[in-house]
């Protein structure tokens, strides 16, 4: 019976207390909400974090959804902001694992090319993590996710015109921010700290 209820139907009947219509929600959709959260986040380990806080979310705050945009609408938001959440979390306190040995060694990733793309990713991480909530959403889903403004601006309830404005706004921000990935020389180079680890 689940199975042919609209993603309208089981949102209500979890609401109501059908103990597996949300179960069959996540079902329907989990091929499509795993991909966004994969694509924000850009590693698997960090994607299923995501998604996991993106459903408990859901699931407990289904009595809030309206009916204003589709089911599937409303579980991509709050996916995308379940990752934004990630990445602000991680650039307050950024790690960076050390290189394993292996594979310094065997020479499939020099120790100072993987450092660099770590730090590399933490400044875009940092970068979008600074812009305000409606620019860092739009900038998400057009530029990082690959949606056409007019499938973002579903997603984000508001006028294609809103988020043509909010991309642009948003782009020139990152833009200003991370004028130095595109011009190396400009950084001034990391310090290493005399006589190593102490």
């Amino acid at each position: 019976m689940s199975a042919e209820q609209s993603d309208e139907e089981l949102l209500a009947a979890h609401v109501a207390g059908d103990p597996h219509a949300f179960s069959e929600l996540v079902y329907r959709h989990r091929d499509r909400l795993w991909a966004v959260a994969l694509r924000t986040m850009g590693d698997s380990h960090e994607a299923e974090d995501a998604l996991q806080d993106a459903l408990i979310s859901a699931f407990r705050r289904a009595e809030q959804f309206r009916g204003e945009a589709k089911v599937t609408t409303w579980l991509h938001r709050i996916v995308v902001n379940a990752c934004l959440d990630r990445i602000r979390r991680r650039t307050a306190r950024p790690t960076s694992p050390l290189p394993e040995h292996d594979a310094v060694d065997s020479g499939l990733q020099p120790a100072d090319d993987h450092i660099e793309q770590r730090e590399t990713q933490m400044l875009i991480a940092e970068a979008l993590a600074e812009l305000p909530q409606d620019q860092r959403q739009a900038v998400m889903l057009v530029d990082i996710e690959g949606w056409s403004i007019q499938d973002a601006a579903r997603m984000l309830n508001c006028p294609t015109g809103t988020v043509k404005s909010r991309c642009s706004r948003g782009r020139a921000k990152l833009a200003k921010r991370l004028g130095d990935l595109r011009n190396p020389q400009s950084r001034p180079p990391v310090q290493r700290p005399e006589g190593g680890l102490s």
